[in-house]
């Protein structure tokens, strides 16, 4: 088991994101997310399953993208989507994996312990991490990893 501050630096230093859940609604956390992405001017991919652009940037599948072991994901949508997408993901060969709040389950969590990916949840979400609260190292201390 990783430390979650190794997990966290891992996931960061990623050389781009994709957001699945990304929504064009920007109440949502799936757009929020994305948005402190391209805040940070970190290169980030929108995932949906309907949406065509989100904040002006095309949408795509996880299957699109290339080198997935390159290739942070964070995921906001609900647990029993999250586990299809955890399946597919580790099909394709992406290895980091965050789990914004509300996305897990216990279910979820032991199918990714199972595939041995490097997964990130029940702590703060990316909006904390990428944004400037000074409380950010005591939520990652927090952090459950595995």
């Amino acid at each position: 088991m990783s430390s979650s501050s190794n997990l966290i630096k891992t996931f960061l230093s990623s050389e781009s994101f994709a957001v699945v859940g990304a929504s064009s609604n920007r109440s949502k956390y799936g757009n929020k997310c994305l948005r402190k992405y391209m805040e940070k001017g970190l290169k980030v991919v929108p995932v949906h399953p309907k949406e065509e652009t989100v904040e002006g940037l095309k949408v795509q599948q996880l299957q699109d993208l290339e080198n997935p072991e390159k290739i942070g994901v964070s995921v906001i949508t609900p647990p029993a989507v999250t586990l299809n997408v955890i399946k597919e993901a580790h099909e394709l060969g992406f290895k980091n994996i965050w789990l914004q709040p509300g996305a897990e389950s216990p279910q979820v969590i032991a199918e990714a312990s199972k595939l041995g990916m490097n997964l990130i949840y029940g702590g703060p979400c990316i909006l904390v991490i990428l944004g400037n609260n000074p409380l950010k190292k005591a939520f990652t201390k927090n952090c459950i990893l595995h």
